[in-house]
């Protein structure tokens, strides 16, 4: 198991940019922690286009990393770009993957990726559930589905080209098309290539929907996909939200969205985001926010954070996955937090010691 942090949490969005914000937080990461550091890079449409289309800038990348001790098994390509914009809410779902682009940015990543991986490893590239869940028709559906085989033919290619093996993970998130695991199992069993297109465990969504961790995880097994990728993520929890303005508020930033699912009455119920949830959500039982809160850092209460679904999930991985997946710890929130960030390099490598100490 390959344990990185993700790099969509730093905001540059071109080369020259992305090697100094590796310098900047990366390398102190690695210093801290000793020994190599994985990356999950994150490149977006341009940066990643710009390297696919030059080998010789590629290899450039590969040295850049090399000399700094950072080690790339895994893209996050979920973002495409402006994942740092003052407002980007649902457009982080454009293009979705009946647009062209989605497709074109994907297999980008993918021929970076083959020229990033150490010598005989696998690679992983994370991508959003097909697309925001409406409007959504059985015409999109079908030229979604279209694509994932269009990729799978790409992946299947470069691995005989390059004799790399690059696998996309799905990833499931509130509010899309693919909501829950379930939902992954149920759209992606048998209808896509299997060696080269898995799911993305997102642990913070996983908690978010609700579902027991140990059963998601035997059920994409049981189903014949692949567990390709996790993003190692806690959601925050508010179990007796009678008053959850007060406790909730400072999170309902405007930059990212913040889908809520309430368990009361033994169902879950939905808002897409927090100051909706407010004004709808029965406060019978608790809420669980799609809000990426530190690993090693317990929020203030009467909020707690969700790594016990976390740790069963990957207990589970490590019981039923033969294949160990990429790990890649994704708290993308920090400039979004309360209160802020003193030290990002040392808040990423101390959600690097607790996983270590805690999941493996």
């Amino acid at each position: 198991m390959t344990l990185s942090y993700c790099t969509n949490v730093h905001p540059a969005e071109d080369l020259p940019g992305v090697l100094a914000q590796l310098d900047r937080y990366a390398v102190p990461v690695r210093e801290r922690l000793g020994g190599e550091l994985g990356l999950g890079l994150w490149l977006s449409a341009p940066v990643a286009r710009a390297l696919a289309a030059d080998p010789l800038e590629r290899k450039r990348l590969r040295e850049a990393l090399d000399t700094r001790g950072l080690v790339v098994r895994t893209l996050n390509a979920f973002p495409y770009g402006g994942f740092h914009d003052e407002v980007v809410k649902h457009r982080v779902y454009r293009p979705d993957w009946t647009e062209a682009a989605r497709l074109d940015y994907t297999l980008d990543c993918a021929t970076v990726l083959a020229d990033l991986l150490p010598d005989g490893a696998a690679g992983s590239i994370s991508t959003l559930p097909l697309a925001w869940r409406e409007p959504w028709s059985d015409a999109e559906h079908g030229r979604a589905v279209a694509a994932l085989d269009d990729a799978a033919h790409a992946l299947r290619e470069l691995a005989r080209r390059t004799g790399r093996t690059v696998r996309l993970a799905v990833e499931p998130e509130p509010g899309c098309v693919i909501d829950t695991v379930a939902d992954a199992v149920r759209l992606l069993a048998g209808r896509v290539d299997a060696e080269h297109i898995g799911v993305c465990l997102d642990t913070c969504h996983l908690a978010v929907s609700f579902a027991d961790p140990a059963e998601a995880v035997r059920s994409i097994a049981a189903a014949g996909l692949r567990v390709v990728k996790v993003q190692a993520s806690a959601a925050l929890e508010l179990p007796d939200p009678t008053d959850a303005r007060a406790a909730l508020g400072e999170f309902a930033e405007p930059r990212y969205l913040h889908q809520v699912r309430a368990l009361a009455g033994g169902q879950v119920h939905r808002a897409d985001d927090l100051p909706e949830a407010f004004d709808r959500l029965p406060t019978g039982g608790p809420w669980r926010v799609h809000f990426h809160v530190p690993l090693h850092a317990a929020p203030p209460a009467p909020l707690r954070s969700t790594t016990d679904v976390l740790r069963r999930a990957m207990a589970a991985v490590d019981a039923t996955c033969a294949e160990p997946p990429d790990v890649e710890v994704e708290t993308y929130t920090w400039s979004v937090l309360p209160g802020g960030v003193d030290d990002l390099a040392e808040g990423i490598a101390a959600e690097l010691r607790w996983f270590s100490e805690v999941c493996r």
